[in-house]
């Protein structure tokens, strides 16, 4: 990994910190629908000591593993696709899920989850992937993957609501217990 690569997911990080979690911490001011002023971006993140420029955004934006941010239509705005644990409407339509979805996690997490479900905590919603292999990366980021089966075409048909983020996450408030199908043990 070269010294621009580092920089860059360094900068990508601080990104999803402050336009997921806490825009204010360099007073940042969100609209309803989760967008920053580009421009006010790069100079209240300067004053904090990160130094940005528009090229970088672009960078970002476009080769994001996980497209993680889109640019508006005249990109002079910016935003999270998902994962806020601020209120902000992302103007998501309900969508149909197939019949199953995946959640990756790691083993410490699954007696609460047999317990509870999954809850989305302190995220606007639970996510959701449609192949196996992106729920079992995201497991591994917390320890010893374990993938979750979830029955969504099911909750839904009883009336859970299902959005999926413009970068291909599937969203929803909660997954009951009995909708997940837990690997044997």
């Amino acid at each position: 990994m070269d010294l621009m690569d580092k920089k860059l997911i360094k900068i990508s990080k601080f990104l999803g910190f402050i336009l997921r979690h806490k825009p204010e911490s360099i007073n940042l001011t969100l609209d309803q629908q989760g967008w920053a002023e580009v421009d006010q971006l790069i100079n209240l993140a300067a004053q904090k000591g990160t130094k940005i420029d528009f090229s970088i955004l672009e960078k970002i934006v476009a080769n994001d593993d996980k497209q993680r941010f889109s640019f508006s239509q005249d990109q002079s705005k910016i935003r999270a696709n998902q994962g806020h644990s601020i209120e902000v409407d992302l103007s998501l339509k309900p969508q149909t899920p197939p019949e199953y979805l995946f959640h990756g996690t790691a083993t410490r997490f699954i007696k609460s989850i047999s317990q509870q479900g999954l809850l989305k905590k302190s995220r606007q919603y639970v996510h959701l992937s449609a192949n196996k292999s992106t729920a079992i990366s995201v497991g591994q980021r917390y320890g010893t993957p374990v993938l979750l089966k979830i029955r969504a075409k099911k909750m839904q048909e009883i009336g859970y609501s299902f959005f999926l983020s413009d970068n291909g996450v599937w969203l929803t408030d909660r997954v009951p217990r009995a909708f997940i199908d837990f690997p044997e043990q």
